[in-house]
């Protein structure tokens, strides 16, 4: 398979040719080691990762890590409470910020089923079948 068949990374289409290193580092240091460490979940790296981007006001990185978080298994009410909390530690714009570019993730993404919907689904259907 060509380099030209190679799908590209994130870092590489958010940088292309322009910083070679710094897409290099991205992908095999941030994400290709830190991101994997044993040492912290997915899930929790996430969540810090998410309270630094709104704590240092980094808008256009938080979304893309919304995502992330939301598909590392962080809900959206976690999400809107540490957004919440951070209102207190890191300032009112910050977290009003974060918080509206939450809202357009959760409106762009289904809301996944809860265990009490599937259960109520799976009822209906076999009173279907009676």
């Amino acid at each position: 398979m060509s380099t030209a068949d190679t799908p590209k990374t994130p870092a590489q289409q958010l940088l292309g040719d322009t910083t070679p290193k710094l897409v290099e580092l991205t992908d095999q240091v941030l994400f290709g080691d830190v991101w994997e460490r044993p040492e912290l979940s997915p899930r929790d790296r996430s969540l810090i990762t998410i309270s630094a981007l709104v704590t240092g006001y980094r808008l256009e990185q938080l979304p893309a890590h919304l995502r992330i978080g939301l598909a590392n298994g962080l809900t959206r009410e976690e999400l809107a409470e540490a957004i919440t909390h951070l209102a207190f530690y890191t300032g009112w714009p910050n977290a009003m910020s974060a918080g509206t570019a939450l809202r357009a993730i959760v409106e762009e993404t289904p809301e996944p089923k809860g265990a009490q919907q599937e259960d109520a689904e799976q009822e209906r259907a076999a009173e279907e079948q009676r």
